[in-house]
């Protein structure tokens, strides 16, 4: 059984991995209303900088000003940190212009191999016997969960390389988030790194928003820029009150708050087990509410995937639940 803390941990951990899980289908239906990436990722940014930067003021009252207050070259780094969040929300939300949102969330989980190649190069650790095995794991799920192996080669190859990119770029952020200013409350950290994601997304919408006639180079000579990237037209600001405060909501402003109070209490482990439930939330709600097909052999692959996760992080030389 679990102790009543872990049990909280698991409940909180739990409803912030739901809800990075029903984020993509809240961007596609945004999309089927005709608003650009650029518009969704703008929308959520601003109004997940207010909500962060309210949520920060009340903790602030709420400690009568005592509050460790980042300094100014923590928060340089956790801007500069932050950045691999702007990259994530954009990267994956293009992957999603281009692909079913149920491949686009398989795409992104391969940051469980992913992590385990950067963390040899960055920090020389060899992988272990068990990440070896979770990583074919997780390649033969994915496998089997994008439809590869029955020889369904018609995915898009854009939006294969964008859910590769925001895979990259996630593992990048939960590197770094959990190396720089630590010190700092996980408010504070959470704003200065959305401020720093904030400025990519901001580029990335006025060159896609206000420039395309002057990128019709990099239209006749990547395949990859076509109509779906470049918007010709002004902001359509109504996305902000359809669509921008849900998505900030679930992807901006829940997850992280829920997450940084449920790891301390489950443990990196267990927390990593339980955050695994954002596959298969992201997979049904596609198949509910979008109506995307997901057929036997793709969740077969996403039960390989959850498999692998579970089995990297659980400790079997324990008799213990957490």
């Amino acid at each position: 059984m679990l102790k009543n803390k872990s049990l909280k941990g698991v409940v909180l951990v739990g409803l912030g991995a739901t809800s990075y899980g029903m984020l993509a289908t809240f961007v596609k239906l945004a999309y089927q209303g005709g608003y650009s990436t650029a518009e969704v990722t703008a929308s959520q940014f601003i109004f997940g900088f207010i909500g962060l930067l309210l949520i920060n003021g009340y903790y602030r009252l709420k400690n009568n000003g005592s509050s460790v207050i980042a300094s100014a070259d923590s928060i340089k780094k956790l801007m500069l940190a932050g950045t691999s969040m702007g990259f994530t929300s954009v990267f994956y939300y293009l992957a999603v212009q281009y692909i079913n949102v149920s491949i686009a969330i398989v795409l992104l989980m391969q940051t469980v191999w992913i992590g385990v190649v950067l963390e040899y190069f960055l920090d020389r650790v060899v992988p272990s016997r068990k990440k070896i095995i979770a990583v074919i794991l997780v390649l033969i799920g994915t496998a089997l969960a994008t439809n590869l192996i029955q020889g369904e080669f018609d995915l898009d190859w854009r939006g294969l390389a964008w859910g590769l990119l925001a895979a990259a770029s996630f593992t990048t952020t939960m590197f770094t988030a959990n190396r720089i200013a630590t010190h700092v409350s996980s408010a504070q950290r959470s704003l200065f790194m959305l401020m720093g994601g904030a400025i990519i997304v901001f580029i990335f919408g006025f060159i896609t928003q206000y420039g395309p006639n002057n990128f019709e180079w990099a239209r006749e000579n990547f395949t990859f820029i076509d109509e779906k990237i470049l918007t010709v037209r002004d902001f359509n600001w109504s996305i902000m009150m359809k669509w921008g405060i849900i998505i900030s909501l679930f992807g901006t402003i829940i997850p992280p708050l829920l997450l940084n109070s449920g790891f301390p209490l489950t443990g990196l482990g267990l927390g990593s087990i339980v955050s695994s439930m954002e596959l298969p939330v992201s997979v049904m709600m596609a198949f509910f509410v979008l109506g995307e097909q997901v057929i036997l052999t793709q969740w077969i692959g996403i039960a390989l995937i959850l498999s692998a996760i579970i089995y990297m992080n659980l400790d079997f030389s324990k008799g213990k639940d957490a």
